[in-house]
């Protein structure tokens, strides 16, 4: 954890005041540097070589990383004051504060698992993907596959084989590839080499595939599926960048795990009856497949896009590189740290690592850069970044979120995402940003607020639905039911009483247990805050008697159980206890007495309107006893025996 801040004030193109920013963080500030990274670099290195350091630099972080590394020691950790502060206008000391503050965090580091690449290589295509293999051949093991037998190359440094591919899995490092009419070569003999017979359903595995045929991608989302690389043949700069890119994926690598997933609280199906299915809907890659009552994650095809956990509305599927409550607490602490430091009207910027990060450098180095109260914050997942975040962002302070959305982010779960956070705060102050260059970035964030968000700040803990439920309520204190669009994960269960029968098929699957019976009396009973609206108990009611209504109930009454609908129990003939449901047996007595077999007279009917015990024992005693057997054979005795015999 840092201790100490570096401040270097970038030749003088900065202003940085390091008592203000010291006060604010509680780091200890060093004296202020002007060119550390050339003329003052063994100043550099003296502050380097102590412990806990933080340097406010990252357009030379890899300079000082070698330093670090030549000194033999620890390397330091880096924010950037400049380009995403010290550059912009006005007064930046607030904002830098917060930034600084911000990277002194500790943050739990995400989970990783270890992926091992042989170098075994595919390459598919024509004359591209054998100019490639011959490049390739002495760093990989290639094989390439041909979609005829025209022109086979003699070059035996590589395999060569005829056919198409039928289906392909995996990602790096644990490929499966499924081939059509499948031929290899036959070695030997004089002339062009021969094909053997085709074969079908040849299956064989490799850990890289590089796709020159120029056809449609094998994969979903292309692009995400690490180990699989596509160029056009007829570019030679992208076969270039593909075939040098495949070079280099040999060895071990570290692939996050990106997502967790708790099976027990999927809403996905309850005995084979469909509910929720948000996560399968807006997976890019196809990583979440159906596994029964939940839903299964592959690790390996996993891109860490974030979408499935912006839209999981039971939290099974949460972002975890990092945990979710890091990001929380990292906007609590730029909100906060900002206002203590004097700061004014702040906005969210989110953006991601590439695109956005250097869409910031940009303008701040050729533009106006970034306004003083704009303060930005980099996300993994831009994608993750969800209704839930976007509302704790606003209740930690923010009077706008703008986020910046990348080419490739799933921009309809974004749009998604931020339409639901309109409803839930009740306003406009979120705004999605497509600039086409730096100058439109400063144009847009240098425009003023539409409708600018205030409210007592909240501190953000717990689960997504939690902190948007106390976030909610803090954005509209005067609100009590807020209407939502549809296929929000918050809402209401409505019945039809006159339909619903009250079997509790729904209550018996509800995943999530908003919907309870009673056990003393036929009541069916709703708990707002913990339906899922994930539309289960609308799929499996049998009398079509069920509605969703998506809302959020910011009251108490959410907490508590309510009655939806009630009916008077029926009595027992017999023994008088309660049991079932008076409309149900009336019906049911309407239904069949008489007019059954079973319940062809009237005292056979009458059971019908019996309890389990009064019934087995009316059917035990009755003339035409079903549990009754045949006569029971009588007993043979010794007698029995002596009497037939002559002697005696």
């Amino acid at each position: 954890m840092a201790k100490k801040l570096i401040l270097c004030d970038c030749l003088g193109s900065q202003s940085l005041d390091p008592e203000a920013i010291s006060q604010g963080t509680g780091l200890a500030c060093s004296k202020l540097y002007s060119n550390l990274c050339v003329d003052q670099i063994d100043d550099a290195a003296r502050e380097i070589s102590q412990d806990g350091v933080m340097l406010a630099c990252q357009q030379e972080r890899q300079r000082f990383e070698e330093l670090a590394e030549e000194l033999d020691v620890e390397i330091p950790q880096f924010v950037d004051l400049r380009d995403r502060a010290g550059w912009g206008e006005g007064n930046a000391t607030p904002k830098m504060t917060a930034l600084a503050a911000e990277a002194a965090m500790s943050v739990q580091t995400g989970r990783s698992v270890d992926v091992i690449s042989e170098g075994t290589c595919l390459i598919i295509g024509g004359a591209a993907a054998i100019a490639a293999a011959a490049e390739l051949c002495e760093t990989l093991a290639v094989t390439v596959l041909l979609a005829d037998g025209e022109n086979l190359p003699t070059d035996r440094r590589f395999d060569v084989v005829v056919g198409a591919v039928r289906s392909a899995t995996g990602a790096l490092g644990g490929f499966t590839v499924k081939f059509a009419a499948l031929q290899q070569m036959t070695l030997g003999g004089r002339g062009a080499f021969q094909l053997g017979a085709p074969q079908s359903g040849a299956v064989s595995e490799c850990d890289i595939i590089l796709d020159l045929s120029g056809g449609g991608a094998m994969f979903p989302a292309p692009e995400k599926r690490e180990g699989y690389l596509r160029a056009d043949p007829n570019h030679p700069p992208s076969v270039a960048k593909a075939v040098f890119t495949a070079s280099q994926m040999t060895g071990t690598f570290e692939k996050p795990l990106y997502v967790r997933l708790e099976p027990s609280i999927c809403a996905h199906s309850r005995a084979e009856q469909a509910a929720c299915s948000n996560c399968l809907d807006v997976c890019p890659t196809g990583a979440i497949t159906s596994a029964g009552e939940h839903v299964a994650i592959d690790p390996m095809i996993c891109a860490g896009c974030g979408s499935c956990s912006a839209v999981c509305p039971s939290g099974a599927i949460s972002y975890d590189a990092p945990p979710v409550d890091t990001l929380f607490r990292r906007m609590s602490v730029l909100g906060s740290t900002y206002r203590k430091a004097g700061g004014e009207h702040a906005r969210l910027l989110v953006h991601d690592a590439n695109f956005g990060a250097e869409m910031i450098t940009l303008a701040a180095r050729f533009e106006r850069g970034l306004p003083a109260h704009v303060i930005p914050i980099e996300v993994d997942a831009l994608s993750g970044f969800g209704h839930a975040e976007i509302l704790a962002a606003l209740a930690c302070g923010f009077e706008q979120v703008d986020i910046l959305v990348s080419p490739k982010a799933e921009v309809e779960v974004i749009e998604a995402q931020s339409v639901l956070a309109k409803a839930l705060s009740g306003s406009e102050a979120v705004q999605l940003l497509h600039p086409a260059d730096p100058e439109a970035l400063c144009a847009l964030l240098y425009a003023e607020a539409k409708t600018p968000v205030t409210c007592a700040s909240v501190l953000p803990i717990g689960s997504r639905r939690q902190v948007t439920r106390l976030a909610a309520k803090a954005l509209q204190p005067e609100a009590t039911i807020v209407d939502l669009p549809e296929n929000a994960p918050y809402g209401a269960v409505l019945v039809d009483n006159d339909a619903c029968t009250l079997c509790l098929s729904c209550v018996s699957l509800c995943p999530s247990g908003a919907l309870v019976d009673n056990p003393d009396m036929p009541q069916l009973r709703f708990q707002e805050d913990a339906c899922l609206q994930c539309g289960l108990c609308s799929n499996i009611c049998p009398e079509n008697a069920i509605t969703l209504k998506p809302q959020m109930d910011l009251s108490d009454a959410a907490f508590t159980q309510r009655v939806l609908h009630e009916e008077e129990p029926f009595a027992c003939i017999d023994c008088g206890a309660l049991f079932g449901v008076k409309s149900t047996i009336e019906k049911i007595t309407e239904k069949l007495a008489g007019k059954h077999a079973m319940f062809a007279t009237s005292e056979a009917a009458k059971m019908i309107q019996m309890c389990d015990n009064c019934r087995v024992q009316a059917q035990f005693h009755s003339s035409d006893n079903p549990f009754q057997g045949g006569e029971r054979p009588r007993v043979r005795t010794t007698d029995d025996y002596f009497s037939k015999r002559k002697d005696h």
